[in-house]
């Protein structure tokens, strides 16, 4: 019970910090709307088993063995944040027609896509899922007790940022935060690319 609650509670502050899912969800749903938010948090949380995946098969082991393993993806997570940051920050003003419904709308598959890449990218996850699978998942624990964590995780991902899509995607902030859109996009694109530069930093 002690190991089940540590879980739950190291997995709902690391889903709730700030980061570059967050951005992403944030990005996506204030300038496509709820749906593409939600789609982007569902692209999150699948991307989550990646992690849990190599980790329950022991890749983990592999990539504390080769750190430099572990820092060529983190390296490549940070190029992409850095790369969507700068899209985001000379990206076109969104026009909104009068059902609410932005003009150049955001593809299913692509919202899907910027959440999925972003979480699997995403080296704070990467050491989220290793350290709690490492330092507070006892070894004698099953393997179908650890996919239950794996799943507890996969799911507190996708409520947060769902819930995220959801307030964001309302009509009043959503056409509030459109109407400051120029400046909101260069907000969110610096954060986005600072994350990255930071890791960048980090990694050499």
């Amino acid at each position: 019970m002690n190991e089940l609650l540590a879980v739950a509670a190291i997995t709902v502050l690391a889903v709730i910090s700030p980061g570059g899912d967050f951005a992403m969800t944030t990005r996506n749903s204030y300038l496509y709307g709820k749906r593409a938010g939600i789609l982007t948090a569902l692209g999150i949380a699948s991307a989550v088993w990646i992690h849990v995946a190599y980790t329950l098969l022991g890749v983990s082991v592999l990539l504390l063995r080769f750190p430099f393993v572990f820092h060529a993806v983190k390296l490549l997570g940070a190029v992409y944040l850095v790369y969507v940051g700068w899209q985001t920050f000379r990206h076109l003003p969104v026009s909104v027609d009068l059902a609410g419904y932005p003009e150049q709308a955001l593809s299913n598959v692509q919202a899907f896509k910027n959440g999925f890449v972003t979480n699997a990218l995403n080296p704070k996850t990467t050491l989220f899922v290793l350290s709690t699978f490492t330092q507070i998942v006892g070894s004698d624990t099953s393997l179908a007790v650890q996919a239950g964590y794996g799943a507890f995780m996969s799911l507190a991902h996708l409520v947060w940022f769902a819930a995220v899509a959801t307030v964001l995607g309302n009509p009043l902030i959503r056409n509030s935060l459109i109407r400051r859109q120029v400046a909101v996009n260069r907000i969110i694109g610096v954060v986005l690319a600072l994350l990255g530069l930071m890791l960048i930093f980090a990694s050499v």
